[in-house]
């Protein structure tokens, strides 16, 4: 486990920056009620191309735990590919969702269509935040705003208003749907 390299950090910074916006800051900023500084300082770790979003108090634990045999350590964020890209993780969707730009609301019958995989049509959107541009990232949240997922949307909020019934509007790329799709790869090394 080590921290970030300059080039890891700002790819990292922004993926989440096109889903948070300038509230990307609160993600690193220890939250204003805590007592100590040092211990509630979060940092983002990598091991094994995976990149952990954890306390710095549990990030210097964790050194003293040799590389094999750590498995874990706080939220996994995503990870790096082979080309230098960073992919985010539905494991993310916790972490983005609070501090999001921008959403999308579904309505009860476009939930099931994309927990199983599929993206959003415009007949599927319940709301979405205003003056949404095109190819943003957003997070899609059910009418009681309990978060389903992320993706980009396809067209901004103008263009949606005069596109069909079914014209995709957001393009998927994760949802709550691949806890269970891909149970046995999602955490494997």
């Amino acid at each position: 486990m080590r921290p970030l390299t300059e080039p890891e950090t700002q790819t990292l910074f922004t993926k989440l920056a096109n889903y948070t916006g300038p509230s990307l800051k609160a993600l690193i900023a220890p939250p204003p009620s805590s007592t100590s500084k040092e211990d509630s300082r979060m940092v983002f770790r990598m091991h094994q191309s995976r990149v952990y979003y954890c306390s710095l108090h549990i990030a210097n634990l964790a050194t003293s735990i040799a590389r094999p045999n750590l498995l874990s350590i706080g939220t996994c964020l995503g990870k790096f590919t082979k080309t230098g890209k960073f992919r985010l993780h539905i494991t993310a969707l916790d972490i983005i969702a609070p501090h999001a730009r921008y959403k999308v609301w579904v309505k009860p019958n476009g939930e099931m269509p994309f927990l199983y995989g599929g993206n959003i049509v415009k007949a599927h959107i319940g709301r979405w935040s205003e003056d949404c541009p095109e190819h943003q990232g957003v997070v899609v949240l059910k009418m009681d705003d309990t978060p389903l997922g992320f993706g980009v949307t396809a067209r901004s909020t103008a263009d949606t208003k005069r596109l069909e019934p079914t014209g995709i509007t957001v393009f998927r790329q994760a949802d709550v749907g691949e806890y269970l799709r891909e149970e046995d790869t999602l955490f494997t090394t």
